[in-house]
């Protein structure tokens, strides 16, 4: 007898698109065949602790409805065990979803494609990051793009897509080096003067910019792009070429490979999958097939 669905709904996701998406991708695995049980926390801790219930209590799978910080919240659940999760990605930023090939903002199909792959048993072996007890799946950022989101944080009178683009203008106004000490698996430690550091287990981050554009799900390492000190000139120049992957030629940009990487640095803080992580020094570890994710068979 086939064992019960979870769907984990994130009503906010995207702009409510999580509550609305949440039926299509419900009914496409209902008409499978697959009993469907959905929930819905009251806050993410509670959505945690549900989630975590579902996988001990032997659910066939965890299915992941909204964007990169459900997925995050969702592989906090089922890293390291035997129960694949599944992502229909409807949120804003869907990088997870999007450096695995799956439908972006479609329930209904990515619904349809996760039967198929519960029905064939088609699942990837996923490597994650971890730092501490805490896993994330695309990218750690801190330096210049993770002080965008602390400002962000801040500005509680402004809202949405507007307000990381005031914080993206204050935070060049106040643009600065940071002095990081940066260690690579067990090579010696080096200080250095940079723009950012982003350690990628994917490719991408915030919708789409390719920040740690060679990175793969699955070869076992980082791919750690450095930024040095720049210009706001310079630095206006880069971003854009982010989404494109194409900032990795220029000559302010470096990238390293390692399976772990130290950072160290005073006054920055830490986020990965867009959710803060803490304040640095942090240790971060490519962990090996960690998940297994459903990928449509």
């Amino acid at each position: 007898m086939t064992r019960e669905i979870t769907l984990l709904v994130n009503p906010t996701a995207g702009r409510g698109r999580g509550a609305h998406a949440a039926q299509p991708a419900a009914r496409a695995l209902r008409d499978a065949g697959f009993p469907v049980r959905t929930l819905v926390g009251e806050d993410g801790l509670d959505a945690l602790r549900r989630a975590r219930a579902a996988v001990d209590g032997g659910t066939e799978a965890l299915i992941a409805v909204g964007g990169d910080g459900l997925v995050s919240l969702a592989l906090q659940a089922v890293a390291g065990t035997t129960t694949p999760l599944g992502v229909i990605a409807v949120g804003t930023g869907n990088d997870f979803a999007r450096a695995l090939g799956l439908p972006i903002r479609d329930p209904a199909r990515s619904g349809r494609l996760t039967a198929r792959a519960l029905e064939r048993g088609a699942t990837q072996g996923v490597d994650l990051g971890r730092v501490g007890r805490k896993w994330f799946g695309t990218v750690l950022a801190s330096g210049f793009d993770s002080r965008v989101n602390d400002r962000a944080n801040r500005m509680r009178w402004a809202g949405g897509r507007f307000t990381y683009d005031l914080a993206m203008v204050a935070e060049l106004a106040a643009l600065r080096p940071i002095s990081y000490r940066v260690t690579l698996d067990d090579r010696p430690p080096r200080r250095l003067e940079a723009t950012l550091i982003a350690v990628g287990n994917g490719p991408s981050y915030g919708g789409g910019m390719r920040v740690c554009a060679g990175a793969k799900l699955d070869d076992g390492l980082f791919d750690v792009t450095i930024v040095a000190d720049c210009t706001r000139t310079t630095l206006l120049r880069v971003v854009p070429r982010v989404y494109r992957g194409t900032h990795l030629n220029h000559p302010k940009v470096t990238v390293h490979r390692a399976r772990s990487v130290t950072l160290e640095a005073a006054g920055v803080t830490g986020y990965a999958d867009g959710e803060p992580l803490g304040p640095l020094p942090l240790t971060a570890e490519c962990v090996r097939g960690a998940v297994r994710v459903l990928t449509g068979g």
